[in-house]
């Protein structure tokens, strides 16, 4: 854990079990909102093919988890930790335009 603690510039264990408590919501959080928001649109998987129903699903938590990890952050008092892991996230997926350093 102390690896972990360095790599991310945390100091306590405290900070450490909250940050891995918010990727825990944040995590189960999007999938869970993902398939009222795809049926919303009228995509449900008795309407489509699971060929296209699974990536649709995965390819919409993506977005709702990036804004829910900060939302989160910023609730669990860790919001500059997780401002600074998204970036990082969004610039390593091609989208680091998005933040001018």
């Amino acid at each position: 854990m102390e690896k972990l603690k360095k790599r991310w510039g945390i100091t306590s264990n405290y900070q450490l079990v909250v940050i891995f408590i918010v990727f825990a919501v944040t995590g189960s959080s999007s999938a869970i909102i993902s398939k009222p928001v795809l049926s919303y649109f009228g995509f449900t998987r008795d309407l489509l093919s699971p060929w296209l129903y699974w990536p649709l699903y995965l390819i919409l938590i993506f977005p709702i988890y990036q804004v829910l990890l900060v939302f989160f952050g910023f609730i669990s008092g860790q919001f500059k930790f997780f401002w600074a892991f998204e970036k990082r996230m969004l610039k390593s997926v091609g989208l680091g335009f998005f933040f001018k350093d």
